[in-house]
């Protein structure tokens, strides 16, 4: 069984708790008391990943990372050996859009990931009443996989999209290991 590990990285009160807890059926409340993550958070399943060359489960370990900038120094730690990362964002905050370019700049561009190893979510919390529209998005951003967030509305949208993007990671870590076992005989 494959192993992989996803970061789930953005501005602070942006949602990733909470899509953790529901990807992972930690948890099945939407709403609730904002209770910032101090650090970083892991959250270990299995998953059913979608258009992986095989089809089957994988264990995936999701790190819930603190959006607090004061946790930067822990950074490269939580990045090393990560074969995804996921930034979560509310697109009705404004600002969210500048940091989510510091965000992809520091994790993705910094680790060389291809962008089937990156996924951007557009979190809607509950009531927002938000619609799926066009974002302002840089344009290295808006070459990324994204999509709206409404656990409310559409919860299983949601899973769908994750395992979709857990298919196109493992798809990258098959090539990378594929890769790796032809330049031994090179």
């Amino acid at each position: 069984m494959f192993k992989t590990k996803i970061l789930f990285i953005g501005p602070h009160e942006s949602g990733k708790t909470v899509l953790a807890n529901f990807l992972s059926n930690a948890a099945e409340v939407v709403g609730g008391e904002y209770k910032p993550t101090q650090g970083v958070r892991i959250v270990e399943f299995e998953s059913q990943p979608e258009g992986s060359g095989d089809n089957r489960a994988c264990e995936v370990e999701l790190w819930d990372c603190s959006g607090d900038m004061k946790f930067e120094s822990c950074w490269p730690m939580l990045m090393k050996d990560s074969n995804g990362v996921v930034i979560i964002f509310n697109p009705e905050v404004p600002s969210h859009f500048r940091e989510i370019e510091t965000w992809h700049s520091m994790f993705i561009s910094s680790q060389g990931l291809q962008d089937n190893q990156c996924f951007l979510i557009a979190h809607h919390k509950p009531g927002s009443g938000a619609e799926d529209k066009r974002l302002p998005l840089a344009a290295h951003l808006s070459r990324l996989m994204l999509i709206h967030s409404n656990l409310e509305k559409e919860p299983e949208k949601v899973r769908r999209a994750f395992n979709r993007y857990l298919g196109n990671v493992l798809n990258a870590m098959s090539e990378s290991q594929e890769q790796e076992e032809m330049s031994i005989f090179t």
